[in-house]
């Protein structure tokens, strides 16, 4: 089994806040490059057939780095939506519960995608039973390592936006947060 590029469930110019010449160089060439480069650690390992999350939980180095950004990227262009969306309340009440106010945690998750220095994914992930967290990973870092379950992720890797916001995280990871799929975040709930 080698592992694919995967399509978007979108149009590359549908996004409004992301140009599509920003997702050509983002999905088109970071994502492929993973895709490849993973393909590539590996053919005749005893990696080969294995699903990117068995390799990312079995992994390190090279090998781990290229299949959890493939895996971090398909999961990250699966959090966006082109038009806003209203959140499910399922993930409704499990946000105020665990932040206070829906407000609250955009508040809280743009802070943290913010300040996560340097490159990285900003992570909403389900910790337990109605236990729900915003957690920072640097590099190719993945919550499931650490036994959680990702429920949305925010790339502030600059490839993710800089051709569009230049340095203005700020300003992505808001437009980010106004355009989450709740449906494909809700889905992720156990």
């Amino acid at each position: 089994m080698s592992f694919t590029l995967p399509a978007l469930k979108y149009p590359k110019n549908a996004l409004g806040f992301i140009s599509e010449n920003t997702l050509n160089f983002h999905h088109g060439k970071h994502l492929q490059a993973y895709v490849d480069t993973t393909n590539k650690l590996v053919a005749g390992s005893s990696y080969e057939g294995k699903s990117l999350i068995d390799i990312m939980m079995s992994s390190s180095g090279p090998l781990f780095n290229n299949a959890a950004q493939a895996w971090n990227h398909e999961f990250y262009f699966n959090c966006i939506s082109p038009e806003e969306k209203e959140i499910p309340e399922k993930i409704k009440a499990l946000l105020i519960s665990n932040f206070e106010s829906v407000e609250s945690f955009k508040e809280k998750f743009a802070a943290s995608a913010v300040g996560n220095f340097g490159s990285g994914w900003t992570w909403l992930v389900q910790t337990g039973p109605n236990l729900l967290k915003i957690v920072n990973t640097s590099n190719a870092g993945n919550p499931l390592i650490d036994g959680f379950t990702p429920i949305i992720t925010v790339d502030v890797w600059e490839h993710a936006y800089y051709l569009d916001y230049q340095n203005r995280r700020a300003d992505y990871v808001k437009d980010f947060i106004a355009h989450i799929d709740w449906d494909f975040a809700a889905a992720n709930l156990k």
